[in-house]
């Protein structure tokens, strides 16, 4: 069974004759105990074409130390990686080989380079023996498989305890400083390794001829397909907010496509466009269920007590846990299924070979200009209709298509923010607030329909229904309030000057 540890460290440039100043010198750190010497074999994994390395990825194979087995170092930002460990094992196990699908895909994973390291560990503890941080002196020796360059190198590294608070990184480099130790300009090994050795991976190449609207609109398109690789495994390891945002990706990538027609040959997007709605979808059970849960939850939570009447939290619970483990295997099945993987490859494919028109030559700022002015005006039809019918399920539905619609309005401003600048900003910001006011109503839309079907099955089994029909009139409430703010916030969006200002 696989387990993750917060790794946070820094590591230093060294020689096998640096010296590793007194650290009991340090604030906090009372005694520094010699732990001896461990020799680790690891081999590292990854593509051929070193897809792992390009996205900051290790892949290791270890033995020796007291963490031997199987791990994979996913980065979280400067000096922070999550290490997910598997127990040693001849093949790659399928835990591991799951988060690693969106980058490998039907691909398989070969040895790269091997590190063979003399590992000479010292623990730094407090007056009463608490372990603050590990600190190795590692002298390295890297080979590059299966048959390229070498290289040897000592390097010290700092490791943080759990649960220590990260200051003291800080005081212990402070120290090293003071020694003449400077920071690694490698971010790991494994990077140092192939720079050494010849075997870097190479950059993905800059899309279009800079200043085009080709340029732009597949730079942002890149961005999207990058963070929908990137999500995968952390959709799989259930992080906060990992399928929201995975699903966001499908809805810009898909949103670009359809604003950028004028760019980008639709006769190639247009299906790209159903699979990542398909993609989408999945995944939007799971988001769709977790959102509506929550609501449920504070709404509930907000009545006093002499209002809840019956079993209420309970149904919400069981309901909850049913819903939530199905949207997952739902979603799962979508990321481990040929069809995604599919997708995914003809992603790479459009961006190795755009399928561009006439309009992807020309400068950017007139193309985009044009383009972001288009989808707001179609958000301004959408609004306008919706506001004319009178309130009921017409009106409901219509608003839903004015959400959709400012989705649309704000992404296209969203890419357009490199190329326009502040224009483009603002008019993302205002189109924002509009969304969130339609985004409110839809919330309490589908809050409804369940409350109604919660409020039939408490009746069914003889349970009180009132506290499910309070909540329903309170959501009535929420999407009338929404209907009412909504004149005044989309009077900022659709301002003539916001217009006009991407222009100047």
């Amino acid at each position: 069974m696989a387990e993750t540890k917060r790794e946070i460290e820094r590591k230093y440039e060294a020689t096998g004759e640096t010296p590793v100043p007194d650290l009991t010198r340090v604030s906090g750190v009372s005694a520094v105990v010699d732990r001896g010497v461990m020799e680790l074999d690891a081999v590292y994994y990854d593509t051929p074409d070193l897809r792992l390395a390009a996205d900051a990825l290790t892949l290791r194979r270890r033995t020796g130390g007291d963490d031997e087995g199987w791990h994979i170092k996913f980065p979280v930002t400067s000096g922070i990686r999550d290490e997910i460990r598997a127990p040693l094992a001849d093949t790659l196990p399928g835990e591991l080989a799951g988060l690693l699908r969106s980058r490998v895909r039907g691909d398989e994973v070969v040895p790269v380079v091997r590190l063979r390291s003399a590992r000479d560990v010292r623990h730094l503890l407090t007056d009463d023996g608490t372990l603050l941080a590990e600190l190795s002196v590692d002298t390295v020796h890297a080979e590059r498989l299966p048959k390229g360059g070498k290289a040897t190198w000592t390097e010290i590294e700092v490791e943080l305890a759990d649960h220590t608070d990260p200051a003291v990184l800080d005081a212990v480099e402070k120290r090293l400083r003071k020694a003449g130790i400077r920071p690694s300009t490698a971010p790991s090994k494994l990077a140092k390794a192939l720079t050494d050795t010849g075997a870097e991976p190479r950059p993905a190449a800059t899309p279009g001829k800079p200043g085009t609207a080709g340029a732009a609109v597949l730079t942002y398109v890149r961005e999207q397909v990058d963070a929908i690789v990137a999500h995968d495994p952390a959709v799989r390891r259930e992080l906060p907010d990992a399928v929201h945002q995975m699903r966001v990706a499908c809805r810009r990538l898909r949103s670009t496509f359809k604003t950028h027609r004028r760019v980008l040959d639709r006769n190639t997007t247009d299906a790209l466009g159903e699979e990542l709605k398909w993609l989408a979808g999945e995944l939007g059970v799971a988001r769709d269920q977790e959102v509506l849960d929550k609501r449920l939850r504070a709404h509930v939570a907000d009545l006093p007590e002499a209002l809840v009447l019956g079993p209420v939290k309970a149904r919400l619970r069981r309901r909850d846990a049913a819903r939530g483990s199905h949207a997952r295997r739902q979603a799962l099945a979508a990321l481990d299924s040929p069809r995604y993987l599919t997708l995914l490859d003809d992603l790479d494919a459009l961006l190795t070979d755009p399928p561009v028109r006439e309009a992807a030559r020309r400068d950017a700022p007139k193309v985009l200009a044009r383009a972001v002015r288009k989808d707001r005006d179609r958000l301004a039809g959408r609004v306008e209709h919706a506001l004319a019918l009178a309130p009921g399920h017409e009106r409901d539905l219509a608003l839903h298509e004015a959400r959709k619609a400012a989705k649309r309005a704000r992404y296209a401003a969203d890419a357009a923010r490199p190329t326009l600048g502040k224009p483009a900003k603002r008019l993302a910001k205002r189109v924002k607030a509009v969304q969130t006011v339609l985004g409110e109503h839809q919330d309490a839309v589908v809050a409804r329909t369940a409350l109604r079907e919660l409020g039939l099955q408490a009746h069914g089994v003889g349970e009180s229904a009132f506290t499910w029909g309070l909540l329903y009139g309170r959501e009535e409430a929420a999407a009338a309030a929404a209907e009412r703010e909504l004149p005044a916030v989309w009077a900022g969006a659709s301002a003539p000057g916001l217009g006009a200002a991407l222009t100047r």
